[in-house]
């Protein structure tokens, strides 16, 4: 278990404002045990000073299930108990960085949960994504794709080789529209379209 240390805000529970805002650690101590937090603190919201005991939260084991490239890993991560697991997190598991992309809260698929509430994550490796591509040539359409690192950025405009054929982005097609002009990065694609680029010899 990770000892407190007296923070200089923390966000907590205001019974003024009744929500969860930061406050302003006033002046704190610590248990001899390390892991309570008696501190009182003023609401940067409403300005309220208040006391508050804050504990560190326990850890819990969740099962977590990784897939790259069609096959699947089981690991187990640690959170707080308390933690907020979303879908669409990002985690450090064994040697690779994953996407949560489901979590089942008792036998049900939920967007978030607290972590000592899950009994299963499941997630993908995303060190490297594939990029599927569309590439029209004269009068059909070849179907490709390629690996990319999530960060790198592909742009309208761009030209690269795909098979034999070097090939022109033209309209990229993302998660959340159609980009004609710009760029966007690799693990927010879901497919590139381009055409053949005509080669003529002088």
């Amino acid at each position: 278990m990770v000892q407190l240390a007296i923070p200089n805000s923390i966000y907590l529970e205001c019974p003024n404002c009744g929500e969860k805002t930061l406050h302003e650690v006033l002046r704190g101590k610590i248990s001899k045990g390390g892991d309570v937090l008696e501190t009182t603190v003023k609401c940067q919201k409403c300005g309220t000073v208040h006391s508050a005991v804050v504990r560190e939260p326990r850890a819990v084991s969740v099962p977590i299930i990784v897939s790259e490239m069609g096959q699947s890993r089981r690991f187990s991560f640690e959170f707080g108990g308390d933690e907020l697991v979303s879908v669409g997190d990002e985690l450090f598991v064994g040697d690779a960085n994953v996407v949560v992309t489901s979590i089942e809260k008792n036998s049900a698929r939920v967007q978030s949960a607290p972590a000592g509430e899950i009994s299963t994550i499941w997630a993908k490796r995303y060190d490297s994504v594939r990029v599927k591509i569309s590439v029209n040539k004269t009068s059909k359409t070849l179907a490709a794709e390629i690996t990319a690192l999530p960060d790198e950025e592909f742009y309208v405009g761009d030209t690269f080789t795909v098979g034999k054929d070097e090939v022109v982005i033209h309209t990229i097609k993302t998660k959340t529209g159609t980009v004609r002009s710009g760029g966007a990065a690799a693990r927010d694609i879901i497919r590139i379209y381009a055409k053949c680029m005509r080669i003529t010899y002088g």
